[in-house]
């Protein structure tokens, strides 16, 4: 889930950089920052799913 949410964020960046410096491509920034946003939304979304793990029932070695 990690390395997902930072390739995102990666191509994100790239995509950023390149639309700022090539002339006529300045579209490439806002795909990338819908990028970033979809990152950080699917981030949340996995967050938010995820509550804190609770352990299990704790059963005694040996019972039957």
């Amino acid at each position: 889930m990690i390395a997902l949410f930072l390739l995102l964020v990666i191509v994100a960046i790239v995509l950023g950089i390149v639309g700022v410096a090539a002339k006529g491509l300045l579209y490439l920034l806002f795909i990338g920052i819908v990028v970033f946003l979809g990152a950080l939304l699917l981030a949340a979304l996995r967050m938010r799913r995820r509550p804190g793990k609770t352990p299990g029932p704790i059963i005694p070695i040996g019972s039957p």
